[in-house]
């Protein structure tokens, strides 16, 4: 056998068996999750070595505040919230969390988002303050999903304006848990249908304007309200009426902008250098708007799209000063 017959290539170590087989799964997962009509979105996804015992790095795509405390804990190393200002909550140790945590953010997704708190124009009530002050019988759905990071929000607001989801049924009204986007039948149809007064949720750009083409009234926050909770972490938010034209005027609410990825603090800076060197590699294969590449220079900055509301990990920051994506 000649040397050359032995030579192993890196082409042919891309082609061994072990590699073929991980990377036919992770592509298979790539293919369902992009989808329109698969239901299972979420990835959780673990590597290690072959034949070991442990799973050293875990990466999970979940909007859930949870999986903070499974960064915490060890057990995921790479994770996705949304929005940014989740993180926020859990650097200073705001509830649901229990104490700092020491996060650091690798890049951003950017996405313009606010919380939206629309109610039935005809309730009359303009401010979210008028909910306690006239201690409304407010019929509202939210999202069912029980670890979207809407309910930790809401719940702050709430808790900033006085009165809680119980009150608001012990004056009568209904507080329902609906399956589904805010645009869809269990929710806007909700209110059409004369279930409902209210929708509190989140991705205003899709549910806004038909929102406000079938009679309901965006609820602003006072200004002592988002003092109260800017003094936990959350971030103030407008919506614009340039973008939402049934608007007598823009609305002070709740930011809820960004995509971070995170980590914790303490992940060994090689273990982030090669998650960034693959963000980097694949940019041009992940789908973003209009199908262009990944925007990484916008998303290693803090933008109005997506806050930097930690740090970025040292070493995600080298890569990205190295690679020209920061000046």
């Amino acid at each position: 056998m000649s040397k050359e017959e032995i030579n192993l290539t890196p082409t042919r170590l891309r082609t061994h068996p072990h590699t073929t087989r991980s990377r036919l799964m992770l592509e298979v997962a790539s293919q369902l999750v992009n989808r329109r009509d698969y239901p299972y979105l979420q990835a959780r996804i673990s590597l290690r070595e072959q034949g070991a015992g442990e799973w050293p790095l875990t990466l999970f795509a979940s909007d859930s505040p949870a999986t903070i405390e499974e960064v915490a804990a060890g057990r995921v190393q790479f994770g996705i919230i949304n929005p940014s200002m989740v993180l926020k909550l859990a650097a200073l140790g705001s509830a649901p969390f229990k104490s700092p945590i020491p996060l650091r953010v690798i890049a951003v997704l950017p996405s313009l988002d606010s919380m939206v708190f629309a109610v039935k124009d005809e309730t009359g009530l303009k401010t979210f303050a008028d909910i306690r002050a006239r201690k409304f019988p407010l019929r509202v759905s939210l999202r069912a999903q029980p670890d979207h990071s809407l309910h930790v929000i809401v719940n702050h607001v709430l808790a900033a304006a006085g009165f809680s989801l119980d009150d608001i049924v012990s004056w009568g009204g209904q507080v329902r848990y609906d399956a589904g986007m805010a645009y869809g039948p269990n929710r806007i149809g909700a209110m059409q249908r004369g279930e409902i007064d209210a929708i509190f949720d989140e991705g205003a750009s899709a549910w806004g304007n038909m929102a406000l083409e079938l009679g309901m009234n965006f609820l602003s926050l006072d200004e002592s309200i988002l003092e109260r909770l800017e003094s936990l972490g959350l971030r103030r938010g407008l919506i614009q009426q340039k973008y939402f034209p049934k608007l007598p005027a823009d609305v002070p609410t709740l930011d809820f902008s960004g995509w971070p990825i995170y980590t914790h603090r303490d992940t060994p800076d090689a273990m982030v250098a090669d998650f960034c060197r693959a963000l980097e590699e694949s940019k041009e294969r992940i789908p973003w708007a209009q199908q262009a590449p990944l925007p990484l220079a916008q998303m290693v900055r803090d933008t109005p799209e997506g806050h930097l509301e930690v740090p970025l990990h040292p070493a995600a920051e080298r890569f990205w000063l190295e690679h020209g994506y920061l000046a």
